[in-house]
């Protein structure tokens, strides 16, 4: 079936799919586990009832999510023995201790607590309960500080050797986990995290209050969803502005191709905001540009020189289009993201935040923005390091098993197979959770009026919700 085709291509396109679906896991996981911390520090400072219920909302949430996060990643690095052995032998003594660090520290950690943080509650108590879920979070925050420490080694490979035997090791342990892109890839990944948990959580409490404004839990929710998205979005636009500066200085020709410069600028570039690029003829076509603008946000100067591909042997070019093009699907979407945060500002100015039925439709609409951001953040990276796995070192055709393109076909359509099978059962059981309210008898501050008129309180021995 796969005869003539390039095996190194369905390898390539295999990782690409089974990754697509491991890292919108991940990415939720970091961001919701960090949420749940606050809520039950929140409950424990404040003892409103309403904060211990939304963690347990989203507590069975996280549990789905953390879990299939675990199995795409289980299965994904197997990939790495069946379709890249060239890399995994070539790349081993550095990439190998890495991911070993990220087990002992974080996963042990995962491991360890999240039990206690799933059912332990009634049983250690709410403190001892509250260092469980702490230690949960953090552990998700290590966990992506290893892995983003070996991927951003390959990107910018530092404090490394190569012996006899071709194998990269390490000369400098220090300089190759904080190797030069590392700290800009670690704040824009982890603030991607939080700003893609905020729009879940901000497009559940929307959800909700469209149906009822009065519902305490989807206030409570959708208010600290849209304080993330306010701030964290500015934060994230510089962080990743202050990462694109770092690629030019060690990734220039990543840049080029998320620029669509084709051609050498020597007097400032300009910023090409749409267009389709076409490598044959390597120029971008029905380009939309301002001049010299290119150079103004890179180098900080209107006539800056910047180079461009032609400055380039072809056979380092990365895949133009598709970098192209996810680069400003990314950008794109994190400007959607703060222009939605400063829209629920003025909202919240102007005392409208939980009746603004507008802002409650954007926010659903923009609910899977931060799980697409990330993914074409992550094409863009990848993409644009081609055609290298270590980044001006390693080609990625040198880095693949010897297989016939059949077998590895055969493995890709079983993994789509099994990947959508799967996965769309848990991604809809995670859409039927979120569809039910936090509390339907709990209601807002101005709900129970009427109850109040006429003498009604509350019943005093009414078992709390997260009892219930």
């Amino acid at each position: 079936m796969f005869e003539g085709w390039d095996a190194v291509v369905l390898a390539r396109a295999q990782f690409a799919f089974t990754m697509s679906f491991h890292i919108v896991f991940p990415a939720f996981s970091i961001g919701l586990a960090s949420y749940l911390a606050v809520l039950e520090a929140l409950w424990l400072i404040t003892k409103r009832e309403v904060f211990i219920n939304l963690f347990n909302y989203w507590l069975k949430i996280f549990a789905v999510a953390f879990g299939m996060g675990v199995v795409s990643g289980i299965v994904m690095s197997y990939q790495f023995g069946t379709n890249w052995s060239a890399f995994a032998d070539k790349t081993g003594p550095v990439i190998g201790p890495l991911m070993a660090y990220e087990v002992l520290t974080a996963f042990f950690l995962e491991a360890g607590f999240l039990g206690v943080m799933l059912f332990g509650l009634e049983r250690v108590g709410p403190r001892l309960h509250f260092f469980a879920t702490l230690m949960v979070a953090i552990g998700t925050l290590i966990s992506a500080f290893w892995i983003l420490s070996a991927n951003s080694w390959m990107q910018t490979p530092t404090g490394h050797a190569v012996n006899e035997h071709g194998q990269f090791v390490a000369a400098d342990w220090l300089k190759l986990i904080f190797n030069p892109s590392f700290p800009f890839r670690l704040v824009h990944m982890v603030l991607a995290a939080y700003l893609t948990t905020s729009l879940v959580v901000g497009a559940v409490g929307a959800w909700h209050l469209l149906r009822d404004p009065h519902l305490a839990g989807p206030r409570v929710m959708f208010s600290m969803a849209m304080w993330m998205a306010t701030l964290v979005a500015p934060i994230q636009i510089l962080a990743g502005d202050q990462h694109g500066l770092n690629t030019l200085e060690h990734q220039p020709v990543k840049v080029m191709a998320m620029e669509g410069h084709f051609q050498s600028h020597k007097d400032g570039a300009p910023l090409i905001l749409f267009g389709w690029p076409d490598e044959k003829d390597a120029k971008v076509k029905y380009a939309i540009e301002i001049p010299k603008l290119s150079s103004l946000i890179l180098k900080h100067s209107l006539d800056a020189p910047l180079g461009g591909l032609d400055s380039v042997p072809r056979e380092n070019w990365p895949p133009v289009p598709i970098t192209f093009w996810a680069f400003r699907v990314m950008v794109g979407l994190g400007f959607l993201i703060l222009g939605l945060g400063l829209f629920s500002l003025l909202m919240r100015v102007r005392g409208k935040l939980y009746e603004s039925r507008l802002l409650h439709m954007c926010a659903v609409t923009m609910g899977p923005a931060g799980f697409m951001a990330v993914l074409a953040g992550w094409i863009t990276t990848e993409t644009g390091r081609q055609p290298f796995t270590v980044y001006g070192l390693l080609r990625t055709v040198d880095s693949a098993s010897p297989l016939a393109a059949p077998a590895v076909g055969s493995s890709l359509i079983a993994f789509i197979i099994v990947y959508f099978a799967v996965f769309t059962a848990g991604v809809i059981y995670l859409l039927r959770l979120m569809a039910q309210p936090p509390h339907q008898g709990e209601r807002g501050p101005t709900s129970d009026l009427p109850a109040r008129a006429a003498g009604i309180t509350p019943a005093a021995g009414a078992a709390p919700e997260g009892a219930r």
